[in-house]
């Protein structure tokens, strides 16, 4: 990481210089942006907007304090390379269970009121990121969400005790949303405030009253299935139980095994009676020994004995959805949205709410501070609601699915009914989906901020409207070896990443990219350092050692901060023994320049020699 570019100091360097006075007692009267709700979704917006000491954030929620045991614990390889942008993956990867396998059980065909083990399979693909799938409570994800907030520039944390109650438009008001809050302090009066903002996130829940206040609704089915889950620490013969374990017995259900951080606690979502139609899982009155007894039965021959419970409950099966995110209507650009399960809803075996969730919130985040910062168009937020419902969608579709197939019966010669399904089946169903759980499969489709691809050949592994992914490189002035994603920081800046062709010569670009009517200097504000708003960095092919700092653009090495000191970590090369311009099949002979999003998604890619195009994709999306 760099620190001391504007003068040394010491402590921290997680930790800004402080702007104001620090988090006030009670909510401001006027802020930018209010967040209403501690979740992932609202957290890691809050942690992202966190990052610019000139953008007033404020972020309620009605609980007294932070979650202590939290409902998610999956967390997707993408949501881990997001955290790598937010500088805790280190943390989250060390205290996680880390999910390398999975195992399948079906009926014992000798013995079919016994389980047996039909399949065992590496969980992630080789190659589909450099990070694990790991599980994690969510109040850990939390306190590390909290930990980015308290550290920015100012010094930002929740206001507890606060329930929503109603929002009012003004367009013609400088804080056009005017948010009515009741302050619940425990044992005192309750006290009516009010909040002026110029936008406002419900990241409130499934029964979000930011939402409701917009006029949306969710809609959708249930499925009429009711399920337990539990995380208890238990003494088992169960030979699997440190492995990300699916079992089908043959009458008495499924059950999910999730072993969990610390090495001893495991996480059972057990499959319960189905519901009738208008019966609610809250009128069967289950119990925690109702659970226990359920997955003993599921789990036989094997013994289960549960020793301690940390957290239990009981919810049902269904997928709903918003419509929009926002609250755009007849051309007027939003001011209210909607993230998270405010806006989308389904069951939890897929381990995809809190990643879901904090994708949306990280979408939704770098356009709030480029349009709050001027550095773009209101129009702009209209594409979080188009990007991130389509992305719900096709979660909600994946679920439904998903869900079925493991509440069905297994399939056997005796029993091939419609409500079956082959054990084989669901195994390579689970194999096929890897990249969509792992949350490497959302592909944003062509728009203003999101190119044509005509160019996709000059890099065929890096997908236009994906996700940049990374690979190893190493840097050229200290020769340390790095992930070139790992430079792609939740600071809200886009990037342009140069990969030089077989001549190694990237001059031309950047004599173009240094002069006035460049994107890069007609988007830097007056007195601003050179990358503030657009970061160039270059990849070389050839090796770090028989390169000359000397002879490279000095561009790629630009001067910064009050003391203009030289930036060295621009400029990289192929690590030979890992070959990002093999590993992305990248054109060598050409080269390419790749456009990332400061949401580390892929805008467009296009030749070292496409100086006007690369202009005017800018000129869409920034402003000067």
């Amino acid at each position: 990481m760099q620190y001391h570019l504007n003068g040394f100091r010491t402590g921290s360097p997680d930790i800004s210089r402080p702007i104001g006075t620090g988090h006030p007692p009670a909510p401001p009267a006027q802020v930018d942006v209010l967040i209403v709700g501690c979740g992932p979704a609202g957290l890691t917006l809050a942690a992202q907007l966190s990052t610019f000491g000139d953008i007033s954030t404020c972020i309620i929620d009605q609980k007294s304090g932070p979650l202590q045991m939290g409902q998610a614990d999956g967390i997707a390889c993408r949501s881990v390379e997001m955290f790598e942008a937010f500088g805790f993956s280190e943390r989250v990867l060390r205290e996680a269970y880390w999910v390398n396998e999975t195992t399948f059980w079906k009926p014992d065909p000798a013995q079919p009121d016994h389980i047996a083990r039909s399949g065992r399979i590496q969980d992630t693909e080789d190659g589909l990121s450099e990070m694990p799938h790991v599980i994690l409570s969510q109040a850990r994800v939390h306190d590390f969400y909290l930990d980015v907030m308290r550290q920015g520039p100012r010094r930002l944390e929740p206001h507890y005790d606060r329930k929503f109650i109603s929002l009012t438009r003004d367009d013609d008001a400088e804080y056009p949303v005017t948010v009515t809050v009741e302050h619940m302090p425990d044992g005192k009066a309750h006290v009516i405030e009010t909040i002026n903002a110029r936008y406002v996130i419900g990241c409130d829940g499934a029964r979000s009253g930011v939402r409701r206040a917009i006029g949306l609704d969710l809609s959708g089915d249930a499925a009429n299935q009711a399920w337990g889950v539990m995380d208890v620490l238990v003494e088992t013969d169960f030979p699997d139980i440190r492995l990300k374990s699916v079992i089908h017995s043959a009458t008495e259900g499924s059950v999910l095994i999730i072993p969990r951080e610390g090495g001893y606690l495991v996480r059972l979502y057990i499959e319960l009676d189905k519901l009738n139609p208008d019966e609610r899982v809250s009128q069967k009155n289950i119990t925690a020994p109702q659970l226990i007894a359920a997955a003993q039965r599921i789990m036989a021959p094997y013994t289960l004995e549960v020793k301690e419970i940390a957290w239990w409950s009981v919810y049902e099966i269904g997928q709903r959805l918003c419509d929009q995110f926002d609250d755009a209507d007849d051309g007027m650009d939003p001011r209210v949205f909607i993230a998270g399960d405010a806006g989308h809803t389904h069951s939890p075996k897929a381990g995809q709410g809190m990643n879901v969730s904090m994708g949306d919130a990280f979408n939704l985040g770098w356009k709030l501070a480029a349009v709050l910062r001027g550095q773009s168009a209101p129009s702009l937020l209209h594409s979080y609601s188009a990007e991130r419902q389509a992305i719900a969608q096709e979660l909600i579709d994946f679920d439904r699915a998903f869900a079925k197939m493991f509440s069905a019966r297994p399939k056997t010669a005796q029993d091939t009914g419609q409500d079956t399904v082959d054990p084989a089946e669901f195994q390579r169903y689970f194999q096929k989906q890897g990249r969509f759980t792992a949350g490497t499969s959302v592909h944003y489709g062509p728009s203003a901020l999101i190119g044509d691809a005509r160019h996709q050949h000059l890099a065929k592994g890096l997908v236009v409207g994906m996700r940049f992914h990374s690979a190893p490189v190493i840097r050229v002035a200290d020769a340390k070896p790095v992930h070139l994603g790992h430079m792609l920081k939740a600071d809200g800046r886009w990037r342009i990443l140069a990969f030089a062709g077989e001549d190694d010569n990237l001059q031309a670009l950047c004599r173009d990219l240094g002069s006035k009517l460049s994107p890069i200097v007609k988007m830097t504000p007056d007195g601003a350092d050179i990358d503030s708003v657009i970061d160039l960095r270059a990849i070389y092919q050839t090796p770090h050692r028989n390169l000359d700092l000397r002879n490279l653009p000095p561009l790629l090495l630009p001067r910064k901060g009050k003391h203009h000191l030289t930036d060295y970590e621009k400029i990289f090369s192929a690590d030979p023994s890992s070959d990002i311009f093999d590993l992305r099949e990248i054109d060598r002979a050409k080269g390419c320049i790749v456009i990332v999003r400061p949401d580390q998604y892929i805008a467009e890619i296009l030749p070292l020699d496409a100086h006007g195009e690369l202009s005017e994709f800018f000129e869409r999306v920034l402003t000067a």
